[in-house]
Order: structure tokens, then C-alpha cells, then sequence
């Protein structure tokens, strides 16, 4: 495949500029940091287009918070002068890293997502007799710099882009010369990217035909369990060889128990909640009904967040519990507490 070369003045137009503004400000415009670019507009855009144009970027520094949902993780918040950049980055590098991918990889990419993965899931399960599941440890935190710098040089030529990506990269490091900031646009990209080279792999050398990603969440189907191990045993030494990743301990299984998948319950044919997924929906839930009542929140804020949590819950089997969520909190009407 041919690299992509020319790319910087593309990144560097005026319109693509003011079209990452607007993109990097959305749901953010009351936010200091917002208004203030804002505010200077035409001279903040053109003093950005000459930093892009030269390849001389002053990344950072990162705001950085833990976040307990699910699980802790380090947020790492990038001034917004960067977001910008990293819009006008992605709105141009985003076709050529794209024309990488593979039709059954559904992270950051139009078109997939999670709907279209949890499909995929329950048309694989319907075919197969056992899965095979595999993740990342660390995954963010483990990427290793040199090789990404690598990845990305082999499907881009222009200097200055790859100045610019290599910047990016060694902003941040959870470890010297390893690891992407969660938070970042340009890491969520990056990351997918990575991993794209495992399921070239996968398709290629190990021929396998039902095979779902999303980032780092990996899943085989299969009707040998024979079959499914050597499988894992061959990705997993291919990322510890080629990505300087390792896995978690491995989830074999027969598709009619069930898989736990990107917080649902995947079976053939049909999709539960998981059980974490329905924890946090109560306490999500529980906690927006208490920042109305109290005041903190509006009925439209409120709503927004209540939109949310419902869009997730709704791709499952979910309506009795729903009900039976609300009548708890004393919100359902009256008939429906005793459907």
C-alpha cells in the first residue's frame, strides 16, 4: 500500500481549521478556556496554522484526574489549544488510517460502533459453538512508542505529519516510551491503529473468519475449543513479539452461557445487561433523580444525562428492569409496577 504524503496543507487550511474549532468547542462553548480562544479567534487559528505548517506543535501540559467508572483510570485532559490541533490532524490523517482497517474492527470508525459490534457478536455466537476472549492488560498505558512511530511511518510519508504525530506520542508516557493519554482524540486513533496490525494477522496468517475487535476487546468464534486455544496462544505471542503487549488471562467458553462483551450479555440471538452494566444504571440513575430534586441540576440537564444511560441499557433485554428500577425509586407509573 502506498504511504499518503502532502497532507500538510490540508491540516493547515483555514477551513479545516475552523472546522476543528468547531468540532474540539462543541458542548464545551461556556467553558474559560473555550471563550478565551474564541474570543482571539482569526489570530489563535493562524498563529496554530504556522505552528502545523513548521511541524512545531508545544504539546501539553495534560490536566490529569482519576475517573471510578468502571474502573479507575487517569484522564488525561489536553489544553484546548491541542484538541484543536488534534482535530485539524484527524479530519485529514482519519481516511488514510481507515484504509488500513478491517471490515470487523467497530472502535472510532463511522459507520461501526458499538451497536454494530454487539451485532456482529450475537450473529457470530449463532455460528459458533464456543468463543474465545481476549484483552489487552494496560492497553493504553502499554503502547509502545518506537513501534506506533513505526506503524505510522509506513502509511504516511510527509515529514512534517510525522513530526507532528511523533510530538503527540511523546507528550505523555506512563511509562519512559510507553503509553497514550486517555483522553486525547488523536490517542483513541492511534491506539485503534495499532492493533490493526494484529488483526492483519489474524486474518491473514491465522485465516480466522469470525473475529470481532473493539480496541482492545478481542473475540474469536469457533466450533473447536482445540482450535480456539491455539488461536489465543498465537495472538498472544504475536503481540507480545510484535506490539510489546500482553494479554489477560483468556475467557474460553461455550456461546450458549453466555459472553460478557462491552457491558452486555451476549448469547445467540439476543443480549442481556451484564451485571455491572445494571449497577451502574440504578446508580446513575439514582444520582440524577438526586441532582434534580436538590437543584443542582435542570430538568433539560437532567434529561440529557437520563438519554444517555437509557441509550445504553435499551440495546438489551432490559424493559422488566427498567420498570423495576423505577418503581424502587417510586418514579413508575402506576401500571406498569405490576407488569
Amino acid at each position: 500500500m502506498r504511504r499518503a504524503g502532502n497532507l500538510i496543507e490540508r491540516i493547515a487550511d483555514a477551513d479545516n481549521l475552523r472546522l476543528a474549532f468547531w468540532k474540539a468547542s462543541r458542548g464545551k462553548r461556556t467553558r474559560a478556556a473555550v471563550r478565551r480562544f474564541g474570543a482571539n479567534l482569526d489570530a489563535e487559528l493562524r498563529h496554530l496554522r504556522d505552528d502545523l505548517l513548521a511541524g512545531a506543535v508545544r504539546w501539553g501540559p495534560y490536566h490529569t484526574f482519576y475517573i471510578h467508572d468502571p474502573k479507575e483510570r487517569l484522564i488525561c485532559a489536553a489544553p484546548f489549544r491541542d484538541r484543536v490541533a488534534h482535530h485539524t490532524i484527524i479530519n485529514v490523517a482519519e481516511p488514510v488510517l481507515e484504509s488500513y482497517q478491517i471490515h470487523d474492527s467497530y472502535a472510532c470508525r463511522k459507520g461501526k460502533g458499538l451497536d454494530a459490534a454487539i451485532r456482529r457478536a450475537i450473529h457470530f455466537s449463532c455460528a459458533g459453538h464456543w468463543y474465545l476472549k481476549l484483552d489487552v492488560r494496560r492497553y493504553f498505558d502499554s503502547v509502545d512508542h518506537r513501534v506506533l512511530n513505526s506503524l505510522l511511518r509506513r502509511r504516511f510519508k510527509d515529514r512534517t505529519v510525522l513530526e507532528l504525530f511523533a510530538g503527540i506520542v511523546d507528550s505523555h508516557h506512563s511509562t519512559p516510551g510507553y503509553g497514550l493519554p486517555l483522553g486525547n482524540l488523536t490517542s483513541q486513533f492511534f491506539a485503534n491503529h495499532y492493533l490493526r496490525f494484529l488483526d492483519h494477522f489474524v486474518k491473514d496468517v491465522l485465516r480466522c473468519r469470525r473475529y470481532v475487535r473493539y480496541m482492545d476487546d478481542l473475540v474469536f468464534w469457533g466450533k473447536s475449543r482445540v482450535a480456539l486455544r491455539r488461536i489465543g496462544t498465537e495472538a498472544g505471542r504475536f503481540l507480545k513479539r510484535e506490539l510489546s503487549l500482553e494479554l489477560k488471562p483468556v475467557c474460553l467458553n461455550q456461546c450458549s452461557r453466555g459472553m460478557t462483551f462491552l457491558g452486555y450479555r451476549v448469547f445467540p440471538g439476543r443480549v442481556r445487561l451484564a451485571r455491572r452494566s445494571r449497577d451502574r444504571f440504578r446508580r446513575k440513575l439514582r444520582q440524577c433523580h438526586a441532582n434534580l430534586e436538590s437543584g443542582f441540576w435542570d430538568e433539560a440537564e437532567t434529561a440529557r444525562h437520563v438519554q444517555s444511560l437509557v441509550a445504553f441499557v435499551r440495546r438489551a433485554e432490559s424493559v422488566e428492569y427498567r420498570r423495576r428500577v423505577l418503581a424502587d425509586m417510586g418514579l413508575c407509573p402506576k401500571e406498569a409496577r405490576t407488569a
